[in-house]
């Protein structure tokens, strides 16, 4: 039997268990709200997407969690992000995670492997009957007295399920799609496009540089490429290597793709991400080579949504992606739904669920639309698209295209677009409840 609906504390329903909705659930375990139930709706939970980084604001949640042996047996420390031009010259090169005075590592992962971490956690700390896959959310009403008729005041309806789950409080963590937000804004229309499509892929190969560098390679305002290892070398010597190539394709994919007009996630041929980075060349990295390699390639569009007015709608509340979509210019979107998690349970445990989600939005949404606004400038894009004009061939030394004082200017990008910096995340109290 289900331990939902049994326990003194409210009742809680999460609709989503990507990243977001199992932190949240695992933080509100750990908070001593435990009688919840995640709804995901792929039937199926199985290995997916590719890699993605976790910043150290978000590592610190996940090791506060108590999973740190496992991220850290999963991932790479990443330790430097280095720009490139396309053909090979260093731009710029700056420390990450520990090296940047951090308390906590940044680190690289496949996304799959990061969500069997989250997966297997909430399994063993609130039992398998806690998760429910193959349940689609499609809507929600809710009681306005808050469950003072009798009963808790939610109503979440489900895609072919008879009646409608209840819940004293209902965490939308279900997505850029997200039927919850749908619900709460019903006229906003589906997410944005920017017109850059982008090719994505994990393959095997050799470790480059020093094995825990992410480097973004290519200055021109039309295309750009990212690769990072996201595990460890094995015995031969070789690990997984995730890849990005993006382009401002200028033939309306970016808003076709937004609005579900084409078959965007779909495997493609390596020929189609190539001529894209034709006559690249690199003494580091055979990117060629890489993406040749892919076992498959996804092509998919570069999205986001307008920041919202509201996060909340009596006891509804948005997380995550449903609330803040970002562009994966800044490597934060899993970061900042993990952070999510933590705050509201934190505000939870604390204020109850008739006035934490408010508090909880005054924390969260003005810090994720000052992302959001970074994330749409591409920052550092603006530095890269400079040193494109003044040396467009190339060059063997970055200080005799621009002085070292323009190139500061990468690095306080950087850190708009993740979020806060060491001195704040390592004073800043915890967010951890004692139970």
């Amino acid at each position: 039997m289900s331990p939902y609906g049994r326990k003194n504390s409210p009742r809680i329903l999460i609709a989503g268990a990507g990243i977001g909705g199992l932190t949240t659930a695992l933080s509100l375990h750990a908070a001593g709200l435990d009688d919840l139930l995640i709804v995901e709706a792929c039937p199926n939970l199985r290995a997916i997407g590719a890699g993605i980084n976790l910043q150290p604001a978000a590592v610190r949640e996940l090791t506060e969690l108590g999973l740190a042996p496992a991220l850290d047996r999963a991932a790479v420390a990443t330790a430097r992000l280095e720009y490139h031009h396309r053909y090979g010259g260093l731009i710029w090169s700056e420390p990450r995670g520990r090296a940047a005075g951090y308390n906590w590592p940044q680190y690289s992962v496949h996304r799959a492997d990061l969500q069997d971490i989250l997966l297997s956690a909430v399994r063993d700390r609130l039992g398998p009957e806690a998760l429910v896959t193959g349940g689609r959310l499609v809507r929600y009403e809710q009681d306005r007295t808050n469950g003072r008729a009798g009963g808790p005041p939610v109503r979440a309806y489900v895609a072919d399920r008879p009646s409608p789950y209840t819940c004293d409080l209902l965490i939308g963590a279900d997505g850029i799609n997200s039927a919850v937000r749908a619900t709460m804004h019903p006229h906003e229309g589906p997410p944005l496009g920017n017109g850059i499509c982008m090719w994505r892929g994990v393959t095997e190969g050799p470790p480059f540089l020093d094995g825990r560098t992410m480097v973004i390679l290519g200055c021109n305002a039309r295309v750009k490429a990212v690769a990072y290892p996201v595990t460890r070398p094995d015995e031969s010597g070789r690990c997984l290597i995730n890849w990005v190539v993006e382009s401002r394709t200028g033939d309306g994919l970016g808003e076709e793709d937004a609005r579900g007009g084409a078959d965007w996630d779909r495997a493609v041929p390596p020929e189609e991400v190539l001529s894209h980075i034709d006559g690249w060349r690199s003494d580091f990295l055979d990117l060629h080579g890489i993406i040749t390699g892919a076992p498959r390639i996804g092509r998919y569009p570069m999205i986001d949504r307008d920041p919202l007015s509201t996060w909340t709608d009596g006891r509804v509340v948005l997380l995550g992606d449903a609330a803040h979509p970002l562009y994966p210019t800044g490597s934060n979107g899993a970061s900042q739904a993990i952070v999510d998690a933590r705050v509201l349970a934190y505000e939870l445990a604390h204020h109850g669920v008739d006035e934490a989600p408010a508090r909880y939005e005054a924390d969260r949404r003005p810090q994720t639309t000052k992302l959001l606004a970074a994330h749409r400038r591409l920052e550092p894009d603006p530095v890269l698209r400079q040193v494109e004009a003044l040396a467009p061939d190339g060059f063997h030394d970055i200080r005799h295209v621009l002085p070292e004082y323009s190139l500061d200017g990468i690095k306080s990008c950087t850190r708009r677009v993740t979020g806060v910096d060491a001195t704040a995340l390592n004073a800043r109290t915890s967010w951890s409840v004692a139970v």
